[in-house]
Formats: structure tokens, C-alpha cells, sequence
């Protein structure tokens, strides 16, 4: 890298024009230019911004500083509106309130939250007769409030009883950057143990004997790529390395089957997958190999043990199958024994997920955009749709977490319907309510209707949009807010939001463009946005846009997009194309600098990603991610207003891409509206840890929104 010339593009740091949102002579921070050629493939892309990726620089952080002052400033005239939209989320939400219990191994586990607490309180109460023995045989497990005390951030990672309910294995998170402690502690007498195991990430298994345990240790571009055995009350110093995953583009992951029969090592990529398994009864031993990977072949296995069939693995596979189907086979594993095919593949229904029971699989699926669950008999083979009153709704399979009983767990919600718990009793079909999220305040979802509609991409393709408004919204067009991700085959549920009520019940609608790139129709919505064919994501979200205004539900003056992450690049890549057509954006986090994060291996995920995004290292792919990278295709334009988020310890979308984009932006911009930039100085991808700092932060972005349009008021 080499010093060039300073790009050609507007100077930054002009004052934008006084309004009652954007007070007189107020400039935005201008980062000095130090300009960088990156080349590659003969392509020279010059970065003024390059350096700010410096983190330990003082700097850096006083730009960042500088940035969330001008923010707040900017803000300034919103902070009536924000306590008051925070006011209203806080008052629709039972901040005191219980999960329901779910039993395992004579135990009912829950979490429960308290009026002021920013964090959950892990408990368990005793079985008797079926149900809880009651709140005074409560015993807490965990308090999240007490472990995030005196710390800025918190994340909870493990969370795993161990088998003979005596140990709980748990591991924190104090800055963001989802690198865990991981501890253990003796749930007799509440007190942690010694053990204490630094630098960890998110899965654990325990073995039978409740003093075995398995965890995963991250590299140093935080890649999941070791597991360890633990023996409690053993020094880490001494722990066994089992195995180790040196294809960089491979994460892995440990964790207890069902039946608790197995500790179920995995190994993953984007497109092939891996499984080990090891007796948990033989914590010592060594890992079986299911399957040998085979390029672009994934397959997950479910343990499942009934007295009429014995032990056998259900393994649900894309082999041969883009929207997977079911295989199964005897155990022990035996080498030269095929697959049998239990149910096989469907072309317009997606197999996501399969959980097993004595007498039946629940199986999790996807068809026409909605998730919904089916049952499959494993006597006659017989399988149903369990049937829901909605036409636009999310269904899923709850926790179920024993093998043996006679209700299933599953979970509902729409963008009317408030997030639902049902035990399915399976001898007689009944439906039971176990609980339905309050909303408090008097909602009634009667006020509000829910709707599928479709438009037309560019290509012919029809894309689906699921939106939501009150029933006496006023004909016409009217305030939209559009949400959007489209990648890793992702599904953006239609699913309900007690804070959304805030801008519905000022007029808004709230759209979700189910772009290609997700999931919601089946294995082939995501190949075909993805790789070389990306940019369809980012044009279906156009086609959602102009037929949402198209159909007189919006203008363009009056339309919000939103959208975090990969989200956020969506965001960033209509920009690019359309910035006439939207009246304001959020991009949070999002990974808007795509070809420098991608060719720099050493960075977080970058080689993982390639599955996703392509290797830039190949001139081809390098080509086709220049064309539509937010950061290296702004041009001089008018763009909306934007506020854009960012988190300093980031480890899946580094804190200098917005904060680069921002400055390119504003340089670029040959219009008058203003460009906002706010980092968490002490979170990550996440945002604010605690919930009543994430409504305040929810509450914050739909003030923005609203003073946008001009709805402040």
C-alpha cells in the first residue's frame, strides 16, 4: 500500500442549512485524508479514510468521540420525543415477568425478570406431580444483574446444566467482542468453582459423568476452531486439546444430543458440514466420524431411542436435495452402511429443523414464506401441518427438551399476534395456551391488520413483503418504514414488536422485504442472492420499495428503510442506486466496506464469509464485489438523511467501516441533508447489552425516523 493523490470528491465539514431539527453552524467532524492505494488484480482503489481503522490510536477514538457528540447535537432537539417514545415502549412491557418452564430431568427450568433489572435471573424449581413445587422451592442459578455489575457490557455465552443437575458450566462476556470466561459452579451451594477458562466462545456439552466438559476455543481472528476436555476441578493449564479445525473457512461447535446419549461435535462452513460423536458415557474416549465432508453436502443428525426401533441417527441432509430431506440409520455406526431415505426431498417446502420424540418428529419447515411445523408419525409415516389462524404468521418448535412426553412445545407470532407459547397435547390434539407476551395498555390486535403482498424484481421474480398498520390508518399514502437483510439464508419472521406499536399508532405502516439472499423460499431464494447474482437483493428491495409506493401506501418522501449487518449493506447498496426513492435510512453496523474486509484474511470471519460472498482474491469475484460495495461505489449525489450505528468492539463488522463510509458519504453528498454516525464505545455487533438500554436505543432510532418525516411533533 502506497500513498497516492488525494481523491477528487466535495469537501466535507459545510454547514448544512438551520431547521428546527438541525440547529445553525453546527459541522460534522471531518477526518484528515491519508490517502492509501489498495491494488489488486491492476485495480488501484484509493481510501482517504484507510487509517481510521487504527483502533488503539487515541486518534481514532477522539474522531469516534467527536462523531457521538455531533450526533447528540444534532439529536438534541429529539430528546423530548426519545423519553417519551421510551416512556411509551417501557409502559406497554411486563418488566416483571417469568418464561414458561420447561421440564428436564426432574427439574423446571425459567428465567425470570424484575421491574428496574437490565438483565435475567436464571432459576429452577424442583418437579412435583408434573408441575413446579412452587416459588419458595425457587433456586436461582444465575443472576445476570449481579455478573454485569460494575461492567459497561454484558453477554451471557454458555448457559448448561450439567446432566446430573449439579454443576451449572456458564461464561461472560464484559466487552463485546464475544470472547467468553467460561466458570462453573457448584449449584448446591451457589459458590463458583476454581476452574476458571479464559478465551472461549459459545458451545459446550457436559459428559454423563457431571464432571466432563467440552468447550470451544476461538483463534485469533475469532474464528470457533478448537474443542477441549475439561475435567472439573482440574487446572485449564491441563485440558486435553480432541480436536482442531485448520480449514479456515470451517467453525465448530460441541453440545449433548437429546437423549444425552452423545456429546455431537460439528464442524461447518456456509456449504459442507461435519459431525463427530462420542459416547457420553465415555467422556475419555474418542469421537466418531458420522460422515467425511463432501464439498457442498451439509448434514445435521438427531438421536433418537424408542423401544419399537431402538438407537438410530435421523440425519437431515441436502444431498441430492436443495431443501434437504431426511435420512436414517441404525446405531452403532457401522462403515459401508447407506442412508435410508425416511422422507424425501420437496421442491417447494424447505426441511429446517428436526426434533425428535418417542412416537413422532416435530419438523420445523418453510413453505411460501412461512415457518411453520408439521408432525410426523414415525408408526404409519402420516404428516400433518399443524394449522394456524393467520395467514401471515412464524411457527416454531419450542423446548422440548425430553424425548418421552405427551405435549409438544412450539412457539407462534405475527406481526399482530404477540409472541405465543402452545403445548400440543399429542394423544388428543387439544391446543394449550401456556402464554401470550402482554402487551400492557389496553392492545387490542383487532386495531391492526396484517397483509402478504408481492412485487415483481427486475427479473420477473415475485418477492414477497409481509406488512402491518392500524385498520384506521388513513387511505392514501402515508409514513413507511422498509426492513430488509437477505443473506446467509437468513428468514426475517413476520413477528410481533410491542415498540413498533410507537410508530403504528403515529400512522406508520412497517414492511418486511423478504429479498432473495434469506431463506423464506426455500434453499434456491438464497442461492440466487448470493455470489455472482448479490446484486438481485439489493434490486428485489427496490422493486419492494416502488411497489409499496406503487400500491399508494407511501412516497418516496415519506418511506424509511432499516436495516443492521449484512442488512446494513443492503442498505448501503440501494442507496447507491436509488437514493431518490427513500426519505431517510438506518444502516446499523453495517458491513458496508466489503472488498478491504474481504481481502484481509486476518480479519474476523473473512475467510468463512468467502462461502458467502466470494474470494476477492479471484479477479472475477473482486470485479463483481467492487460493482455494488457501498464504501467504493458512493458518487456525487444527493443522498437522504442517515443515521448510521457502530460498535467499537465488533468482531463481525469492524467499527471503521461505517465510520469510513460516513466520511465518504459526507464528501460525496451534493445534498443538504445531514449524515449521523453513532458508536457504542463499549459494545460490540449487538449493540447495548441491558434491555432498558436497548428500548432507550430503540427509542432513539424511532425518534430519528419521525423527525425525519417531519412527525416530531
Amino acid at each position: 500500500m502506497t500513498a497516492a493523490p488525494q481523491q477528487p470528491d466535495s469537501p466535507a465539514g459545510r454547514e448544512f442549512p438551520a431547521g428546527p431539527e438541525f440547529p445553525a453552524g453546527l459541522v460534522p467532524p471531518v477526518a484528515p485524508r491519508r490517502p492509501t492505494t489498495l491494488t489488486q488484480h491492476g485495480d488501484d482503489r484509493i481510501d482517504p479514510w484507510y487509517w481510521l481503522r487504527e483502533k488503539s490510536s487515541p486518534e481514532v477514538l477522539a474522531h469516534l468521540e467527536a462523531e457521538n457528540a455531533y450526533t447528540a447535537a444534532v439529536l438534541a432537539g429529539t430528546a423530548e420525543l426519545r423519553e417519551t417514545l421510551y416512556r411509551e415502549i417501557v409502559a406497554r412491557i411486563q418488566e416483571t415477568d417469568l418464561s414458561v418452564p420447561s421440564r428436564r430431568a426432574g427439574w423446571w427450568y425459567y428465567s425470570r425478570t424484575a421491574t428496574g433489572a437490565q438483565y435475567s435471573t436464571h432459576c429452577r424449581q424442583p418437579d412435583r406431580d408434573g408441575e413446579p413445587a412452587g416459588e419458595a422451592a425457587e433456586q436461582v442459578l444465575l443472576d445476570e444483574n449481579a455478573e454485569a455489575a460494575g461492567h459497561e457490557f454484558f453477554d451471557l455465552g454458555v448457559f448448561d446444566v450439567s446432566p446430573d443437575a449439579r454443576l451449572l458450566a456458564y461464561s461472560t462476556d464484559h466487552s463485546g467482542d464475544e470472547v467468553f470466561t467460561l466458570r462453573i459452579r457448584d449449584l448446591d451451594t451457589g459458590t463458583d468453582l476454581p476452574d476458571r477458562i479464559e478465551n472461549t466462545y459459545y458451545s459446550s456439552a457436559w459428559a454423563l459423568d457431571g464432571g466432563t466438559l467440552f468447550y470451544v476455543r476461538p483463534d485469533e481472528a475469532r474464528r470457533p476452531y478448537q474443542v477441549w476436555r475439561h475435567r472439573v476441578g482440574g487446572d485449564p493449564v491441563a485440558d486435553e486439546l480432541v480436536y482442531q479445525e485448520d480449514d479456515e473457512r470451517f467453525f465448530v461447535g460441541v453440545g449433548n444430543s437429546k437423549t444425552d446419549a452423545f456429546v455431537v461435535l460439528s464442524s461447518q462452513s456456509s456449504l459442507t458440514s461435519e459431525v463427530r460423536l462420542l459416547a457420553a458415557d465415555n467422556p475419555w474416549g474418542t469421537f466418531t466420524l458420522v460422515r467425511a465432508r463432501r464439498e457442498g453436502v451439509e448434514y445435521h443428525v438427531t438421536h433418537h431411542r424408542s423401544p419399537a426401533a431402538g438407537d438410530r441417527l435421523f440425519i437431515r441432509t441436502n444431498e441430492d436435495a436443495p431443501n434437504f430431506r431426511l435420512m436414517v440409520t441404525p446405531l452403532p455406526l457401522r462403515e459401508g452402511v447407506a442412508w435410508q431415505e425416511f422422507l424425501p426431498h420437496r421442491e417447494q417446502v424447505k426441511l429446517d429443523h428436526v426434533e425428535a420424540f418417542t412416537d413422532l418428529l416435530a419438523l420445523s419447515e418453510r413453505a411460501e414464506a412461512t415457518s411453520r411445523v408439521s408432525l410426523l408419525d414415525l408408526a404409519t409415516g402420516d404428516r400433518r401441518v399443524l394449522e394456524q389462524d393467520e395467514q401471515v404468521y412464524a411457527a416454531w418448535v419450542g423446548a422440548n427438551p425430553e424425548l418421552d412426553t405427551p405435549l409438544l412445545r412450539y412457539g407462534y407470532t405475527s406481526l399482530v399476534t404477540p409472541s405465543t407459547v402452545y403445548d400440543l397435547n399429542l394423544a388428543t390434539g387439544e391446543r394449550i395456551l401456556r402464554k401470550r407476551q402482554p402487551v400492557l395498555g389496553g392492545y387490542d390486535p383487532a386495531r391492526y391488520r396484517t397483509e402478504r403482498r408481492w412485487a415483481t424484481a427486475p427479473d420477473g421474480t415475485r418477492v414477497p413483503i409481509s406488512l402491518v398498520c392500524r385498520r384506521d390508518r388513513p387511505a392514501g399514502p402515508g409514513p413507511l418504514l422498509l426492513y430488509g437483510y437477505g443473506s446467509y439464508e437468513a428468514s426475517i419472521e413476520p413477528a410481533f414488536s410491542s415498540l413498533r406499536l410507537s410508530l403504528l399508532d403515529r400512522g406508520f405502516a412497517f414492511a418486511i422485504a423478504h429479498v432473495r439472499g434469506g431463506g423464506e423460499l426455500g434453499r434456491s431464494w438464497y442461492e440466487h442472492g448470493k455470489f455472482f447474482e448479490k446484486t438481485n437483493t439489493f434490486t428485489d428491495f427496490v422493486a419492494c420499495a416502488e411497489q409499496l409506493v406503487a400500491d399508494g401506501l407511501t412516497t418516496p418522501d415519506r418511506l424509511v428503510i432499516r436495516g443492521g449487518s449484512a442488512g446494513g449493506l443492503l442498505v448501503g447498496a440501494v442507496l447507491n442506486l436509488r437514493p431518490d426513492l427513500f426519505a431517510a435510512a438506518v444502516a446499523e453496523v453495517p458491513f458496508v466496506d466489503v472488498l478491504t474486509t474481504m481481502l484481509d484474511p486476518s480479519l474476523p470471519l473473512t475467510v468463512h464469509e468467502y462461502e458467502e460472498w466470494g474470494n476477492p482474491a479471484e479477479p472475477a469475484v473482486y470485479a463483481y464485489l467492487r460493482s455494488y460495495s457501498p464504501y467504493d461505489n458512493v458518487t456525487a449525489r444527493a443522498y437522504p438523511r442517515m443515521l448510521v450505528t457502530a460498535g467499537l468492539n465488533d468482531p463481525r463488522v469492524s467499527y471503521w467501516e461505517p465510520a469510513k463510509w460516513v466520511q465518504r458519504l459526507r464528501a460525496a453528498n451534493t445534498g443538504e441533508q445531514p449524515i449521523l454516525l453513532k458508536t457504542e464505545l463499549g459494545a460490540g455487533h449487538m449493540g447495548p447489552s441491558g434491555r432498558y438500554d436497548a428500548w432507550r436505543d430503540e427509542a432513539l432510532v424511532y425518534a430519528y425516523i419521525l423527525d425525519a418525516l417531519g412527525l416530531a411533533a
